[in-house]
């Protein structure tokens, strides 16, 4: 394996933007001298002095000392022009995405550096073997694909196009991690890992919201309280910036020649349309003027049937982990609920009501299918131990009495309810069955590993879990089963079945034993 450049050696930043300016301090603080470029008059000079500012602001709240803050800062240094960097052993590309400018920027570089000085790029979805293809000695480009803010987010995508050679993809792998950070190596597909596998977050809830199962309050708390998410499809596309989400959809979507599986959403289209962008100019999903009021999710009245529930029948049937979470929280509420078996998945039963995890089916689609009418589906939780809420739907030949009691139950339990409409799937289950079959794919397609792809959505952007160590959690062939239902109920394309899923399932193995 090659080695991480040594810390004598000079690197540069071309760029001197936010996310340049982010690599840059972190190649400073790991010990290397630093120059810093960009083509707007006195940008990297200001870049400097900011980066310089940050680092004592983290020397005074006692992230750093004094002394290190000091000699990371003066290692950076603003550089005019091109040709001051002819000594550097690495050059890092952090301007516009853009394909000829970069390759502009690079073929400009090549007449100005050695022949052994690296070339990186942090484009995240400009492929590589594009931007290298122009190059006299394109086996030396890979991609180097921070996160922003690139001194907080741990992981960095190593990306490798048809050119690249192998030990400059390794010698860039050492050196991010000797800089502190979480390397993954990738091969160049469109979106790499991350841009790749996170589009069915935000194309699930699109998609739910399209067909009105819920409002986005509803649907962000489902993702949060349920699933473990830090923050909802929703309200991230909202941080994010519809124009910036959208298009990064339709850049992914484009580059896979329009695979259904991509497909971006009118809705979004709408709002980039209108100029509703999200957080950076005060109205999204939710509007953020001064004084707007944030929606609240909808939760279902309390039924105040506790007490009836001791005289009731309930029974938890079987052994799968929501079963036992919800006997366990039933008895800390002080009900004790009887012991059944679960010969066909249900986990509760109470005055008539039957409730399942759902399997992506409906729940009028599975009432039908057997003798019991009265079924109650609740969506997935990352841990039913712990979580706040959880998303319900029922089967419309449901009776009224019957719902109200299985809904009362889960409250009895101490879950809000958020009663969605009656949609495949629901909300967590869907997404992270589609998290999983994306990730599933990115592994069989050679874009990377098993442990690349957990560890790129953990650190990424922050997902409670790898979607490929979630899947192995909720059982393979489950996951296996839901898709194929989204597939039976929609009949699209999208919602088709990773190889690999299918190859694992049937085997009785998992991504990670």
């Amino acid at each position: 394996m090659a080695a991480a450049l040594p810390v004598s050696t000079p690197i540069a930043v071309v760029g001197a933007g936010a996310m340049g300016a982010g690599i840059a301090q972190v190649a400073a603080s790991a010990g290397h001298r630093v120059m810093l470029l960009d083509n707007r008059p006195g940008a990297a000079a200001q870049a400097v002095q900011s980066i310089a500012a940050q680092l004592n602001r983290l020397a005074e709240k006692g992230k750093l000392t004094a002394q290190t803050a000091q000699a990371a800062s003066a290692r950076l240094v603003a550089a005019t022009q091109l040709s001051e960097l002819v000594d550097c052993g690495l050059v890092i590309e952090a301007i516009i995405e853009d394909l000829q400018a970069k390759r502009k920027l690079f073929l400009d570089l090549e007449a100005v550096v050695s022949k052994d000085c690296i070339l990186a790029t942090n484009t995240s979805s400009i492929s590589i073997t594009a931007i290298g293809a122009v190059l006299a000695y394109p086996s030396r480009l890979a991609g180097l694909h921070f996160f922003n803010p690139a001194p907080l987010m741990a992981l960095v995508e190593i990306v490798s196009g048809l050119g690249t050679g192998r030990e400059i993809a390794e010698s860039l792998f050492a050196t991010a991690k000797a800089w502190g950070k979480t390397p993954v190596h990738a091969r160049s597909t469109p979106g790499f890992i991350v841009n790749r596998v996170a589009r069915p977050y935000y194309a699930e809830a699109l998609r739910l919201l399209q067909e009105g199962a819920a409002d986005p309050a509803t649907l962000d708390a489902c993702m949060r309280e349920a699933g473990g998410f830090r923050m909802g499809p929703f309200e991230l596309m909202d941080l994010i910036g519809h124009d910036v989400n959208f298009s990064v959809t339709r850049s992914v979507w484009n580059a896979f020649f329009n695979d259904p599986r991509f497909l971006p959403s009118l809705i979004q289209q709408e709002l980039v349309d209108a100029g509703f962008l999200g957080r950076k100019n005060g109205r999204g999903f939710y509007e953020y003027h001064q004084g707007a009021a944030m929606p609240q999710p909808k939760t279902e009245p309390e039924f105040h049937v506790k007490s009836g529930l001791h005289a009731a029948r309930v029974m938890v049937s079987g052994a799968s982990a929501a079963a036992q979470a919800l006997r366990a929280r039933l008895q800390s509420a002080g009900l004790t609920p009887t012991a059944g078996p679960s010969p066909d998945g249900r986990i509760a039963e109470v005055s008539g009501a039957v409730l399942y995890v759902t399997d992506g089916r409906t729940a009028t689609r599975r009432a039908a299918g057997q003798a019991d009418k009265n079924v109650v589906l609740i969506d997935l939780a990352l841990d039913y131990s712990k979580a706040k809420r959880i998303a319900v739907s029922v089967a419309d030949q449901c009776a009224d009495d019957a719902a109200a009691a299985a809904i009362g139950l889960l409250q009895a339990a101490g879950f809000a309810i958020s009663r969605l409409s009656d949609v495949p799937g629901l909300a967590v289950m869907r997404t992270v069955a589609m998290l999983a079959n994306e990730a599933a794919d990115a592994v069989n397609q050679g874009v990377c590993d098993v442990a690349a792809v957990d560890a790129a959505m953990c650190l990424g952007v922050n997902y409670p879990a790898g979607p490929l160590a979630w899947a192995d959690q909720i059982g393979l062939a489950n996951v296996r089963d839901v898709l194929g239902h989204l597939a039976d109920s929609y009949g699209e394309d999208r919602y088709r079945i990773s190889p690999l899923i299918q190859q694992r399932a049937y085997a009785g193995k998992g991504f990670h034993v």
